[in-house]
C-alpha cells in the first residue's frame, strides 16, 4: 500500500462535489459548470431550499459588512444614513463615493495615510478606465472597502482605542465585530481569517448568513443593525455603485438589503424575512447574477429587475451566442 493510499483511507472518502448551480452555454454547448452551496430562508426563518451544504462554514467576505457597520455603530460612533451606508460599502470609486469618503477622513481628523486598506484602483471598471485615463494612480481612498475602513478609524478615535492596530483580530472593535456576527447569525464564528483589505474575516455557514440579513431588516427601529440596514436601502448608490446589481435590487424592490461579496458570495433579504445566501465554489463571478436572480425567483420577488440582474449573455464576435444560466 502507498502512503497515498493510506492517507486517504485515513481521511476517508472525497466529500461529495457540490451542486451545479450555473452553466455556460455557448452556441448549445455547454462549456462550463460552477457548483456551489445555496440556502433560501421563508419569511418565518425556515429553510425552504437546501442546496450543496449551507451550513458548512465560509468566508462571507463584504457580505459581512454589515455587520462591521452595526458594531462601528455600537462602538458609538454616528453616522448619518450616506456615510453609514458608505461604511458598509464595497463602492464603485466613483466620484461621489470619493468625496465622501474624504469628507469622513477630515470630519474625524483623520488622513488618508491612516487607512489600512491597500491603495487600489475603482471597482467599476468604467470608473477605473477613466480613472487611469486621467494619469491617476492607485490610492487608499480609492480602494472599495475605504468607507468601511474610514468608519473602522473614527471609531477607534472616538473611543480612544489604538488606530495602528485597529485590523487585529483582538483589537477591542474587532472584538465587537465578531460579537455582532454571531448575535446576528446565531452561530459562533468558525474560523478567522484576512480580507483582501486587510480587515479580519470571520467565516460562519451561509445559513448564518442568510439568518443575519434577516435579522437586520426585521431588527427593532432605532437598533444599530435596523439603522444599518435603513441607511443601506435609502442610499444603495453608496452600497455599491450606480452599475451595480446591490444598488438596482435595493432601489427596486423596496425594503431589501442586498450584498454581494468577493468570491461569488451573496446575501439578501426581503421586507417581511425571506433571505437568501449563496456561494459560486470557484469563485466564478459571472455565475453570481444568473443564481441571484433565480434564488429571487424561487422566493417569490417578481420585478424587471430581476430578470436584469440575472443576463449574463455570452458573445461571439458582435453576436450574442449564450449565456451563463441557472441550474436550479
Amino acid at each position: 500500500m502507498t502512503s497515498t493510499t493510506a492517507i486517504s483511507s485515513a481521511t476517508g472518502p472525497d466529500p461529495a462535489p457540490a451542486p451545479v448551480l450555473a452553466e455556460v452555454v455557448r452556441s448549445g454547448f455547454a462549456e462550463g459548470r460552477h457548483r456551489g452551496s445555496l440556502v433560501l430562508l421563508g419569511a418565518d426563518g425556515r429553510v425552504e431550499l437546501e442546496l450543496g451544504d449551507p451550513g458548512a462554514p465560509v468566508f462571507p467576505r463584504s457580505s459581512n459588512k454589515p455587520m462591521q457597520a452595526a458594531a462601528v455603530l455600537r462602538a458609538g460612533l454616528d453616522l448619518s444614513d450616506e456615510r453609514l451606508a458608505l461604511a458598509a460599502a464595497s463602492h464603485s470609486g466613483e466620484g461621489f463615493h470619493l468625496d465622501l469618503v474624504r469628507t469622513m477622513l477630515t470630519a474625524h481628523g483623520l488622513t488618508a495615510e491612516d487607512l489600512r486598506n491597500p491603495p487600489d484602483l475603482p471597482l467599476d471598471p468604467v470608473e477605473a478606465e477613466a480613472y487611469l485615463a486621467a494619469g491617476k494612480v492607485r490610492d487608499r481612498v480609492t480602494m472599495n472597502c475605504s468607507g468601511k475602513h474610514t468608519a473602522m478609524l473614527a471609531a477607534c478615535a472616538l473611543n480612544d482605542w489604538p488606530t495602528d492596530s485597529y485590523l487585529d483580530p483582538v483589537h477591542p472593535l474587532q472584538k465587537l465585530v465578531r460579537m455582532v456576527i454571531e448575535e446576528a447569525a446565531g452561530e459562533r464564528v468558525s474560523a478567522v481569517g484576512t480580507d483582501g483589505c486587510g480587515a479580519p474575516l470571520m467565516a460562519i455557514g451561509l445559513t448564518g448568513l442568510a439568518r443575519a440579513f434577516r435579522h437586520f431588516v426585521l431588527a427593532a427601529p432605532g437598533t444599530a443593525e435596523r439603522r444599518v440596514a435603513d441607511a443601506m436601502r435609502a442610499h444603495p448608490e453608496y452600497v455599491a455603485g450606480t452599475r451595480r446589481s446591490d444598488t438596482w435590487l435595493m432601489r427596486e424592490v423596496p425594503g431589501t438589503l442586498s450584498k454581494m461579496g468577493a468570491e461569488a458570495v451573496q446575501a439578501v433579504a426581503l421586507a417581511d424575512g425571506r433571505a437568501l445566501a449563496f456561494k459560486i465554489e470557484d469563485g466564478g463571478s459571472r455565475a453570481l447574477g444568473p443564481v441571484l436572480a433565480r434564488a429571487l425567483q424561487l422566493l417569490g420577488v417578481e420585478a424587471e429587475v430581476v430578470g436584469r440582474i440575472g443576463r449574463a449573455p455570452l458573445l461571439g464576435g458582435d453576436a450574442e451566442v449564450g449565456a451563463v444560466r441557472a441550474t436550479f
